[in-house]
């Protein structure tokens, strides 16, 4: 009689389970029944935005439905993300997001949406080193070369950054801290006007990527001191690792990944992993990625789940030691 009963419950058990899952299956059965968004947080020309046009037609013909591309810029891609947060969670919406989106919540304390617990990571789709570089008219062909120029005359350099509170901020004052350097900050509205600020020679440093770095280093008005990945990148093997010049805790890497909102059937998460992970493996679509510096990466949705917090954590720590946060004075 005992273990009639303990069968029955049993079985009871398995059917409350197999209803629980039910609707997962039943929406992954069904999915996609109509276009999907994919909102790029930033404005159009952007590596978020080029990312998303390039893996878009492999995507549409993967999941057979139209996946329309809407850039949503605003408020350091806050604003487009947010609207992914508050989207339904059926994966019919989702966001394309830079490493900022580690960095905002490192940095404001009034974010509109939890970013850890609000957007379910789906996959990263790719990272790309950043590069410090000097203006061509500075003589440091090293990073200690420029440290003991700054530490020699604080007052003559500057650093410029496409916007206070910026990854590129936190990653130089990082920098300084290390290096015992204390340069002045110029926060410019966006990566270009503080490309072009270097390269004029109205800021002497800047940390940007390597992909948009590279015209400026060939041409011979920036200088290359180092690369912020931990493997050299391939187009300038010459130029050392921010480890290998002496700075071993510092990481200035760019990468972008796709969310959906908390609550997506994680059969639908799946299905968007696999997808996404099959063709940024794809050669052709691989190339593409390359001409942006972007290297390909994938693996799982828990994965990128580790690197947001990780870098959460990380770059936390770095605002709180050097005072940065949205709304107040840059340092």
């Amino acid at each position: 009689m005992k273990r009639t009963i303990q069968r029955a419950f049993g079985v009871i058990g398995l059917g409350l389970t197999i209803i629980g899952f039910a609707p997962d299956i039943a929406a992954a059965q069904t999915y996609p029944n109509r276009p999907i968004k994919l909102i790029v947080p930033f404005a159009a020309g952007g590596a978020n935005d080029i990312v998303a046009r390039i893996i878009q037609p492999s995507l549409e013909q993967a999941l057979g439905q139209p996946v329309v591309v809407e850039n949503k810029p605003g408020a350091s891609g806050i604003l487009g993300t947010d609207q992914v947060a508050r989207s339904e969670p059926d994966g019919h919406t989702m966001g394309v997001a830079l490493a900022t989106h580690s960095v905002n919540p490192a940095v404001n304390s009034n974010m509109p949406y939890d970013t850890e617990r609000d957007l379910a990571p789906v996959i990263l789709v790719g990272k790309a080193p950043l590069m410090f570089v000097v203006n061509a008219g500075i003589p440091a062909k090293t990073m200690a070369d420029f440290a003991k120029l700054a530490k020699a005359d604080p007052n003559k350099y500057n650093y410029a950054t496409p916007g206070a509170a910026s990854q590129a901020h936190l990653i130089v004052s990082q920098w300084s801290n290390l290096a015992g350097v204390d340069i002045q900050h110029i926060p410019y509205r966006g990566g270009g006007p503080a490309i072009q600020a270097t390269v004029a020679g109205e800021a002497q440093f800047s940390v940007m990527s390597s992909l948009v770095a590279a015209p400026h280093v060939n041409s011979g008005k920036l200088r290359a001191l180092a690369v912020g990945s931990p493997e050299r990148d391939r187009q300038f093997p010459d130029v050392p690792t921010i480890m290998e010049a002496g700075f071993p805790d510092i990481e200035a890497v760019t990468w972008v990944g796709l969310f959906v909102p908390a609550n997506t059937p994680k059969d639908i998460i799946q299905r968007l992993n696999s997808e996404v992970g099959r063709i940024i493996k794809d050669p052709k679509i691989a190339a593409l990625l390359a001409k942006q510096g972007i290297e390909p990466a994938g693996g799982s949705p828990e994965d990128l789940q580790k690197l947001v917090a990780t870098e959460i954590k990380r770059w936390t720590g770095v605002a709180r030691a050097n005072g940065i946060s949205v709304g107040k004075k840059a340092k």
